[in-house]
């Protein structure tokens, strides 16, 4: 089975950034890692682990050569994506028909999101204090547009973000999360606490001649998550190099959370690794002055209909290979010393290599990359694979390059020398 399709996998198990763990945390299990609680002890024997905080996680593997200044290669990714989200109170009838009041995450391209057959998915936190993750993966919601026998001049074309994004979901059911919790196996009552948000049923699948694109939700930045957490599972052992992936939510509202790259998760990590073996926190800022993150988010491919709109000089084709993204204020945290590992690496794989500069006239969205490099000090590349349609319901991207990502990430984790 081609990366691609087990790509398409992936999402299809990962509705949400609490599924996208979940789904990494069965294949790292699979091959032999092992769960901690951030509560407990850190192992001090070396071995493979990794701790998950919501939608957040972060996996590793120590080798008994590891002295406790070994440095870190670690590939960074984000597990969230825009959608749609229940507010707190979202129980609404319109004459006679019952309807779910939801508000848009991050930077959604909303127009993508109407009229689409739309599941739930997301957690809930129950009176008893458990988690229960939450996936009705049927047609249960619509966000109708309006006709344009009722709109001729297209006032409406851009939904207004209060007011046009509630969801049909019924006629006369009474309570949507009663609904929920007959469907998922919990009690609407012992709900005291939810995260939950509308997503696409429609599955990723291959589309075009020859199967050659692969059309998903969420592909920003879940191609990263699965091409970093394939990485890290077939990287092969380095003298003096500790592997890592770490997966942050909330990189599209701005990463500000107990889980985000702005938060101190990654730091006491790594800080843990190296006093588990130990290390001084001397050694920690050793170990860290010593290491390079690839810092990956999907990137802008040269659309065809919409040419003009990028960097004349810095074409990017889908199928063309991984994306160095470069920003020179900073928007991307890619500078020389962190450039030249990734290119070296996609050099090692044997992978083209295609550079990224956003138009300096147009504002440039930036990722986890500068965030996390500031918190840690780290060395960073912002990389990526080549999209279209970033931030829509369903999103594009070539088939290859799923293969060429996971490829170069590969070979960053685990560099010849």
């Amino acid at each position: 089975m081609s990366a691609a399709d087990d790509l398409c996998r992936y999402i299809d198990a990962s509705p949400s950034s609490f599924h996208a763990c979940a789904t990494a945390a069965a294949e790292l299990e699979a091959a032999g890692w092992t769960r901690i609680d951030e509560r407990d002890p850190w192992p001090t024997e070396p071995g493979r682990h990794y701790v998950i905080r919501g939608g957040s996680l972060i996996a590793w593997s120590t080798s008994v050569d590891d002295a406790p200044q070994t440095p870190f290669r670690v590939v960074g990714a984000h597990t969230d994506s825009p959608n749609l989200r229940l507010k707190q109170h979202h129980d609404l009838v319109h004459d006679g028909a019952n309807v779910v009041a939801l508000e848009p995450y991050g930077g959604v391209l909303l127009t993508t999101w109407l009229d689409r057959d739309l599941g739930i998915a997301g957690r809930v936190v129950l009176r008893d204090g458990t988690e229960r993750l939450v996936h009705v993966d049927e047609p249960v919601l619509r966000v109708p547009n309006l006709a344009i026998h009722l709109d001729r001049d297209q006032t409406a074309a851009t939904p207004d973000k209060q007011r046009h994004l509630n969801a049909l979901w019924g006629l006369g059911q009474g309570s949507f999360l009663d609904w929920l919790g007959e469907r998922s196996g919990f009690r609407a009552t012992d709900v005291l606490g939810h995260e939950l948000m509308a997503c696409p049923t429609q599955p990723a699948g291959r589309i075009g001649a020859d199967r050659a694109f692969v059309a998903a939700p969420r592909l920003d930045n879940q191609a990263t998550c699965f091409a970093g957490l394939r990485a890290l599972l077939e990287a092969h052992a380095v003298p003096g190099i500790r592997p890592v992936l770490v997966m942050f939510d909330h990189e599209e509202i701005g990463s500000t959370s107990e889980r985000g790259a702005q938060s101190e998760l990654l730091t006491t990590v790594l800080e843990r690794i190296v006093g588990a073996a130990g290390g001084t926190r001397d050694d920690y800022h050793r170990a860290v002055a010593g290491s390079v993150c690839a810092s990956g988010d999907m990137a802008h491919a040269t659309h065809p209909n919409h040419a003009e709109k990028h960097e004349p000089l810095h074409r990017i084709t889908l199928g063309g290979g991984p994306v160095l993204k470069v920003n020179q204020n900073l928007r991307y945290a890619s500078e020389p010393v962190g450039t030249a590992a990734f290119a070296l690496a996609c050099e090692q794989a044997g992978v083209p290599l295609q550079r990224y500069v956003h138009r300096a006239d147009l504002h440039c969205g930036s990722t986890i990359g500068p965030i996390s490099a500031a918190r840690t000090g780290m060395t960073t590349v912002d990389v990526g694979a080549p999209q279209l349609a970033m931030h829509s319901a369903r999103e594009t991207m070539a088939a290859a390059d799923v293969d060429l990502y996971t490829r170069a990430l590969t070979a960053f984790l685990s560099p010849q020398a």
